[in-house]
């Protein structure tokens, strides 16, 4: 098979599904299977077409080619062509699929069907229709692509940090992911990914020392892995923080490596904001209000001995933390007034 086979098959896959032509059935594994023996250049080639459909096809078809899009990425192609189509199109199914379980809840006041081990019917849509209407059949198919679209989204936008950066409205769309994550588990990671912030500055300020730092961090999923970035960026480096360097394999294992088996590391401070309210680990750096317009982290002693497991929360995506300048008490006198004061826990 070349590789202008593999092409002509994916012209034909894309003009099904933008046909909602009943060859994409057909057509789908053919492609699945073919996409298995080309070059991730080919793959790549290919990929803007995909998301011409994608964006073009009605949701339960476009669930489908957001999968194959995915599964092309994890095995090279370039996700940048197909990133951004595929945010925007999981956005509208996901608000459709906001307005199906709010209408079935006002409808029954029930669950919704499960997304994945129920299908659609004329039944549901019958259940739909007095609060939907016409909107009622692709809602329902939109409920039942979420799966689809959310384990692409979290393939793709793992993958690029270029897609992640380009997203608008980022915090409007997690806040919608997060309305789905009781019907479908998965809806807590495309939420997760959805508020990864990329090149952005946080102002770190040591209270026992008056020093700070601004550092930019990107791809960090949680706040588990800025404890550990901070540490292997601060302690014990030139300029920054006196006491032992973190492990280099512990900064690894949160930077790009994944650790054998489940290793536990542990942090040497408290992180807090500005406010004095702690930033609890289990949240996401995007949480950390501003102030002035640029977050805060302040790192007091630690009250207890933390501790967790070594490990990204998004394993297919890279992280960094870089410090980018070092401020000294006299430079930090204006902005200690606008900190909270150390709240003694």
């Amino acid at each position: 098979m070349g590789s202008e086979d593999f092409h002509r098959a994916c012209d034909a896959l894309v003009q099904a599904a933008i046909d909602d032509n009943p060859a994409f059935g057909e057509l789908l594994p053919q492609v699945m299977n073919m996409s298995q023996q080309v070059s991730p250049a080919d793959l790549s080639a290919a990929l803007p077409r995909v998301a011409d459909g994608l964006g073009k096809a009605q949701p339960s078809i476009g669930g489908w080619l957001a999968v194959l899009s995915g599964s092309w990425v994890e095995n090279g192609a370039a996700p940048e062509s197909i990133g951004l189509t595929l945010v925007e199109r999981a956005t509208e199914v996901f608000v459709e699929a906001v307005a199906f379980a709010r209408a079935w809840s006002e409808a029954t006041h029930s669950t919704p069907p499960d997304m994945e081990d129920d299908g659609p019917s004329q039944e549901i849509v019958d259940v739909l229709v007095p609060k939907l209407g016409e909107a009622s059949v692709s809602a329902m198919l939109a409920w039942f692509s979420v799966p689809q679209f959310a384990l692409a989204m979290t393939t793709v936008l793992q993958n690029s940090a270029m897609v992640r950066g380009a997203i608008q409205e980022r915090e409007g769309r997690a806040r919608l992911a997060g309305e789905l994550v009781e019907y479908h588990s998965h809806m807590g990671y495309v939420q997760g990914v959805l508020q990864v912030l990329e090149g952005e500055r946080l102002l770190v300020l040591d209270r026992a020392s008056k020093q700070g730092w601004t550092v930019q961090i990107a791809g960090i999923g949680d706040n588990f892995q800025l404890h550990v970035l901070l540490g292997g960026a601060l302690l014990g480096r030139p300029g920054c923080m006196p006491g032992e360097p973190l492990p280099p394999e512990w900064v690894a294992w949160f930077t790009d490596q994944d650790p054998e088996g489940r290793p536990i590391v542990t942090s040497p401070w408290n992180l807090v904001d500005g406010h004095g309210a702690w930033i609890y680990n289990e949240g996401v750096p995007a949480d950390i209000p501003a102030i002035n317009g640029t977050r805060v982290v302040v790192l007091d002693p630690p009250s207890y001995t933390r501790q967790f497991p070594a490990g990204r929360r998004f394993p297919m995506m890279n992280a960094t933390l870089t410090v980018e300048g070092v401020h000294h008490p006299e430079d930090l006198a204006a902005w200690w007034p606008h900190i909270a004061p150390d709240q003694g826990r």
